[in-house]
């Protein structure tokens, strides 16, 4: 496993890492999660993110369950969750969502019961909240990381003009700003990561926990003929993700992309996953399974590195047509 320091700060973070998006109590079982956790603990992964919003809180419960049993040290492992949609879906009242300093405060007390732990790592801003001053969040922020309850906090999905007004403010204040961003970034997703966000990886240092770098299972090619029925996208509440992901002129370039990864020895999971961690601004990619050996065929991704000289990334591009075009002044 390799291991990337967090932006500037001094954490570091396997990377590749292992979330519950989707999976955690929707699709998989306190048994198969302890596995995976295991498995992916074993080969040197030891970031562990989750949310209040996935599955209602029971996500960031099973893996509380999970870290009980194991009783690894908790020096060895870094979990974080994230605050902003609530946990109660259609029966949230006001205040039980967004970045208020009210909502935040017990958002990060609810995840601490939940998880069973006394602190998390990280703490993200799960999005941006336009409703409420920007001073309110970094310096409630702030507050817990002074309180012990969070050791880092970050941003997902943020603007980069967004990220940059955090950190005005922070210094400003002379608080502590944003570490870490957490946006989706792969092969069908590319323009925050490579464009938007270039300036401010540069110029601020802020790590990347990237999600969904198989583009919810488009890039593993289980969707050329169909939906399977026990994909993500096959569950009840998720078509607007099935939506968003799948289209025709997609499935033929991620046929394109299997030739290939075949022709490469490998397989397009773990293509798609290296293509991602080979962008040194990636700090780790969440990886997301209800299988093990879906997970262990991820966690190859690493041994591919190697095989991606810039003549291979060219092709990739070729493939897919989805390099973003920079801004030229």
């Amino acid at each position: 496993m390799e291991y990337r320091r967090m932006g500037k700060t001094g954490l570091q973070l396997s990377v590749l890492s292992f979330g519950s998006w989707v999976t955690f109590a929707k699709q998989i079982d306190d048994g198969i999660s302890d596995r995976l956790m295991g498995i992916a603990y074993d080969n040197g992964v030891n970031f562990f993110d989750n949310a209040e919003v996935y599955a209602r809180g029971e996500s960031e419960k099973m893996m509380g369950r999970v870290l009980k049993s194991k009783n690894w040290e908790r020096s060895s492992y870094i979990v974080s969750s994230k605050a902003f949609f609530g946990w109660r879906g259609d029966k949230n009242k006001p205040n039980q969502t967004g970045l208020s300093r009210k909502h935040l405060i017990e958002a990060c007390e609810e995840a601490l019961q939940r998880l069973q732990l006394d602190y998390l790592d990280i703490f993200f801003c799960h999005r941006p909240d336009k409703n409420v001053p920007i001073e309110e969040v970094v310096w409630t922020m702030n507050t817990l990381i002074q309180q012990g309850k969070i050791l880092y906090w970050g941003t997902s999905e943020w603007s980069g003009a967004e990220i940059m007004e955090a950190h005005m403010v922070a210094r400003e204040y002379r608080l502590i700003g944003p570490a870490v961003e957490q946006p989706q970034y792969n092969l069908f997703e590319r323009y925050k990561m490579e464009v938007d966000y270039s300036t401010i990886i540069k110029n601020i240092g802020m790590g990347t926990t990237i999600w969904s770098p198989l583009a919810s299972g488009l890039l593993t090619g289980k969707y050329n003929d169909g939906v399977p029925a026990d994909s993500r996208l096959a569950l009840e509440g998720f078509d607007w993700l099935k939506d968003r992901t799948l289209s025709e002129e997609r499935i033929q370039r991620v046929k394109q992309l299997g030739s290939f990864a075949n022709e490469l020895g490998t397989n397009l999971s773990a293509l798609s996953i290296a293509w991602c961690v080979r962008n040194p601004n990636v700090t780790t990619a969440i990886l997301g399974a209800t299988k093990e050996e879906q997970l262990k065929q991820n966690l190859e991704a690493l041994e591919l590195l190697p095989k991606l000289t810039p003549e291979v990334m060219t092709k990739i591009d070729e493939i897919m047509a989805t390099k973003p075009v920079s801004p030229q002044y």
